[in-house]
């Protein structure tokens, strides 16, 4: 009888999560289909302002850190629609660029040091 319990609660719960599933994946199909539009629009204008080897590297970065190579897509873009590219970014200038993002990242760490040899014990003793 326990067999026949947990098999029937396996298959309730399988059949909740499908319908969950389901009802989340068709909900928002407009949203889907945006998101792949804007994503078509990014890498469009990616194309447009890198050299080959430059998008080659970027795709490289975006492999071992997302992140980062969304930064820098977003730092590009913004340099394209305020007029402030003149010609096809190349490899060069794109690693300078990210040399200025990771500089900016380590600038932003916050380091906390605490003192040595003072303890909050020490005031029991008074």
């Amino acid at each position: 009888m326990a067999d026949a319990d947990l098999e029937q609660i396996r298959k309730a719960r399988l059949a909740q999560l499908q319908q969950q599933q389901n009802s989340s994946s068709g909900a928002h199909p407009q949203d889907d289909q945006r998101n792949q539009q804007e994503a078509e629009a990014r890498q469009s204008i990616l194309n447009q302002i890198l050299d080959p080897e430059a998008a080659d590297r970027l795709g490289r970065i975006r492999l071992v850190k997302e992140s980062r190579a969304t930064d820098v897509e977003n730092r590009l873009i913004m340099l394209a629609r305020s007029g402030q590219l003149r010609q096809k970014v190349t490899e060069v200038q794109l690693k300078e660029m990210l040399n200025a993002v990771a500089e900016k990242k380590e600038e932003e760490k916050i380091v906390i040091s605490r003192r040595k040899g003072w303890d909050d014990d020490d005031l029991l003793d008074l």
